[in-house]
Order: structure tokens, then sequence, then C-alpha cells
């Protein structure tokens, strides 16, 4: 049976989470594999007559579904009062959270590593990258400098104070003398992180044994990337960038599943593009289309409740991510916040001081340059919440959705048509080996 990975194919925000829900009821194990709570799902389910919206950070999001096995893996970094406040809070809603298991080998994001990651923002200015403050990135830094804590490491209370101790060596020098703020106590960090021990032992497992057991037995694993392709330290618009692999790649470093057992790659991209925080955006719109991106879709972070940056599709992304990510069908979502435009433009292409770029361009400084090329379609004003088919929507919608689909390289596959649980049209089967065409 399938291993299934699922990626962002812009920078984030696209609607992983519904996707994930659309394959909830058929898949037994969903894994979150990189970043931390510096991201959030929305899904909205039907219950009981009435709409419910839940806000996932750190969990995956299959933990809705109570069929499945929620995973942390051992790619992810978890704050662990984070982990808990999401746990309880699902609890009190009446969801299951019982069958949630963490990876032994997943970092764990300390104290100080919020401290410094806010600081550190603030003292770079204009400089600054735009991180949510969450200590993601020194987390992951600490982890490439083989100083990190891992989960494991709460259950050795002397492994885990040297520990602490070997790190706060160096950063209470760097709080102290450069941004002029008080030591952090070794006894305070090891007091706060053993707190969490208990509670959490029953969760922690040899995840990459367990995901292994699975496939073996013929359950369907899905894969669930934080953030997005063009958000990978590696692949994307560094440094404007998270602090981990989001694409594809990653599903498997960070879980400990290899390559050769992956069955298909599940990308979702917006129907226009949007992102938060700082970094080249060559489709932004500073005008009232971009106001009514913003307003239509209700474009503010699920984590950060920030005002997300607004702007047309941008297929070179699109085709990009179609290639580093193996992308095997796309999942189209929001294409009901286009309807009631006159014309939808698409950008195919880049204007990099007088020379087309039908791919991303090579350096960075060229992408900051770029100016969209557009290829403007015809709009629709038919409500298309209603369309459980792609017969059913408007010519113009179809239009839209099939010239993407010619642009990307890649088929699309389901379209999300509201925010809604039902609320999509599924065009092809997204299990692979079942009716692939």
């Amino acid at each position: 049976m399938p291993a299934i990975v699922l990626v962002g194919a812009q920078w984030g925000d696209e609607g992983k989470g519904k996707a994930t829900d659309l394959l909830g009821s058929s898949v037994d194990y969903v894994v979150k594999f990189n970043g931390g709570n510096n991201a959030g799902h929305t899904v909205v389910i039907e219950k009981d007559g009435k709409r419910e919206k839940y806000a996932l950070h750190l969990l995956p999001s299959g933990i809705l579904s109570p069929n499945c096995t929620p995973v942390i893996g051992n790619g992810v970094v978890v704050d662990l009062s984070v982990l808990f406040e999401e746990l309880d809070g699902l609890d009190a809603r009446g969801v299951d959270t019982s069958k949630l298991l963490v990876s032994s080998n997943a970092h764990v994001i300390a104290p100080y590593n919020r401290t410094i990651d806010k600081v550190t923002e603030r003292f770079l200015g204009s400089r600054r990258i735009g991180t949510t403050g969450r200590g993601i990135g020194p987390t992951y830094a600490d982890k490439m400098n083989r100083i990190g804590i891992r989960v494991q490491d709460l259950y050795d209370e002397g492994i885990l104070r040297q520990k602490v101790e070997a790190a706060l060596d160096f950063k209470n020098q760097v709080l102290a003398k450069i941004y002029n703020r008080r030591a952090v106590e070794v006894d305070e960090v090891v007091t706060e992180l053993l707190s969490y021990a208990e509670r959490l032992r029953p969760m922690v497992v040899d995840t990459s044994l367990e995901l292994g057991r699975a496939l073996d037995r013929g359950d369907t694993v899905l894969f669930e990337a934080g953030q997005a392709t063009l958000l990978d330290v590696d692949h994307g618009t560094y440094p404007y960038v998270t602090s981990s692999n989001a694409v594809s790649a990653g599903a498997c470093t960070g879980s400990g599943v290899p390559p050769t057992r992956i069955d298909s790659v599940i990308a979702i991209l917006k129907a226009y593009t949007t992102r938060v925080g700082e970094g080249p955006f060559p489709t932004e719109l500073h005008d009232d289309d971009g106001e009514f991106l913003r307003k239509t879709g209700a474009e503010y972070g699920t984590t950060t409740g920030r005002p997300r940056r607004c702007g047309w599709l941008d297929v070179v992304i699109g085709r990009y991510a179609t290639r580093i990510n193996g992308v095997t069908d796309f999942v189209i979502t929001k294409l009901d916040v286009l309807t009631g435009l006159d014309r939808v433009p698409i950008c195919v292409a880049y204007d990099v001081d007088g020379v087309r770029h039908d791919e991303m361009p090579l350096g960075q400084s060229d992408f900051h340059h770029a100016k969209p090329i557009y290829e403007e379609m015809p709009g629709w004003w038919e409500d298309i919440t209603q369309c459980r088919s792609f017969d059913e929507l408007p010519e113009n919608a179809q239009k839209y959705v099939l010239r993407v689909e010619e642009l990307i390289g890649a088929r699309v596959s389901a379209i999300g048509v509201g925010p809604g649980r039902d609320e999509i049209i599924e065009r092809h089967d997204l299990h692979p080996g079942r009716h692939r065409a």
C-alpha cells in the first residue's frame, strides 16, 4: 500500500490541511516530518449540523480523523508547552488524541531558543528574516551544531543537564554581551523540560520502526510537510526560508522512511499566491486586487494572525515545485476566491532586465528583480461552492484550471471550491496505483 507525500507548492498557507482531510478516511498514519509550531493548518469539519474550525500548529492534521494515527517525526522540532496546549484544546472539544506518537529523536525547543529567536530578529532590524519568533531556527541550528536536546534526553536527567549546560555556556554570553539580556539559569530550563517528561512518555516511540512496520503491513502512510517548497532551506527563496526541508525529499530524512517506499507526491497550489514575512514576491499586489484576495480569501496567518501578502498565481513557481518535488498530482485550493473577477491573470514567465525567464532564475538577485509576465484568463461570476464535479464549474473556471494544469506540467486531481470539508471536486483518485491516468 502507498506512502504518499503531501507538500505545499508555494510559500505555505495553500490549504494542506484540507487535502490531508480529504485523504484522512483512507489513511492509516499521518506524519509531520519537518518544522514546528511556526506554521498552521486550518481544517473545517461539519459536526452535528454545525461547521467547526480547527487550527492546528504543531500536530499533524490527521489527528482529526478517528481511524488515523498521527505521528510527529524525527525531523520536527517540538515546543512541549505548545504540544500539550494544543492537545488539551482538542481534548476539550471531544477529539481523541490518544493515538499520537512522537519520535524519540525529535529535537525539543528549549526556552532559551525562543528568547534568542526574538531578540535576534529585533537586532537585525531591516535585515530581519521575518521569523515567527518561536525558536524554530535556533533549535535547528543547535541540531546542526550538535548541541541540541532531543525528546529521549528528557528521560536521563544527567544527560539533559549536561546538554543544557553546554548550550548555555555560549548562549548566555551572546544574550548578555550582545543583546544585553539576563543569563538563563540551567536549573530553570532543566526543571521546565522535565515537567513534561511523564505526560509525554506514553507517546514516545521509534517512529521510523513503527512506520516501516506499518508499510510492511500494507497500511497507507501520508507524510505531511510543514511550510512549503519555496520556504525549504535548500530549495526555497533563501535566506527568506524556514530552517528545515519542506520539499518531498524531506519526508525521508524527517521520518526515517527510505525514498524507495514513496509512491506519490501531492502538491497543494492555491489558485493565487500568498506569503507571510520578508522576501521577494514577483506577483505581489499592492492595489485593490491584492486587498480583494486578502479579504475574500481571509488571508491572515493561522499561527501568527499576520496579514498575508497576496498576488496572482505564479506558474513559474508551480513548474519549479513540480520538478523539485516530483509531483504526481496537484490540488488547487481556494478557486472560489477568484469568483467575481472580470479577468484572472496568471504569471507565466519573468522579465529580468529585459530577458524572459520561463524557469526560476539562477541567482537570488535576479529573482528579487523579476517582473511578472502575465497571461490573462476570463473570469466568472457564478457561485462555485456547490459544485462537486468538474463539469459543474462555469466554463471560464474550467478553462482556468485546464490552463494551469497545462502550464505546471502535472495533473490537477482535486479542486477546492470553498472552506468546508466537502467543498471540493475530485477529478482523479489521489491514491497511487488506482485509476492512474
